[in-house]
């Protein structure tokens, strides 16, 4: 299978995951210097989050969007924010214990917003392979979904960096999750209403 270089960027992001994710779980450089394993796992989503923005761009230009490409590209982007979210979860070092925001509540203020991510993404994606079955429609991304992306993307990075870029003791981590799970469940509930005539059970 011969790929054309937007379909390389989309295999890329989803080949990065994995690396991200180690840094995330794993402090490389002991619990004492965790600041490298932080700049690098860092690094490596940013990057796989450049090659979501460029892989459609170039489809787009070139006029080489294919059927591959459109199937690959939604699903690297779950795998990318599911991944670098679960694997924060997992990790016990990342959402730091010594800031000024108990490390109790950044936890699970973290943990429920990623539980509201991956339910309001299933639940987005199942119904645009409804509304796509049953009119042909393709949903779209709208505007409150591309906030909502890159709502996703900053809080990640903030929280990796917070404790070396953004001294805040927290706070920066903890509002960054709150817009996150406001743009994830806003933008869910969107996209429901407006094509909610495709799921109402009593037809």
């Amino acid at each position: 299978m011969k790929l054309n270089i937007a379909n390389k960027l989309t295999l890329a992001r989803i080949v990065l995951v994995p690396f991200f994710a180690f840094f995330i779980i794993y402090p490389v450089f002991t619990y004492e210097h965790t600041t490298w394993s932080r700049i690098i796992a860092a690094a490596i989503f940013i990057l796989a989050a450049i090659t979501d923005f460029l892989d459609g761009k170039i489809a787009r230009k070139k006029q080489i969007i294919t059927h591959f490409g459109k199937f690959m590209d939604p699903l690297a982007d779950k795998f990318m924010i599911f991944g670098a979210l679960i694997a924060i979860c997992a990790s016990d070092f990342i959402i730091a214990d010594d800031l000024t925001v108990p490390h109790w509540l950044l936890y699970n203020v973290f943990l429920w917003s990623t539980l509201a991510v991956v339910f309001r993404e299933l639940a987005v994606t199942s119904m645009r392979l409804v509304v796509s079955r049953e009119s042909g429609v393709v949903v779209a991304a709208n505007m409150l979904g591309k906030i909502k992306t890159v709502s996703q993307f900053l809080c990640i990075i903030i929280v990796l960096l917070e404790p070396i870029v953004f001294p805040t003791g927290g706070f920066l981590s903890l509002f960054s999750m709150l817009i996150m799970v406001t743009f994830t469940i806003w933008s869910g509930i969107s996209y429901i209403r407006q094509y909610w005539d495709f799921l109402d059970p009593s037809k």
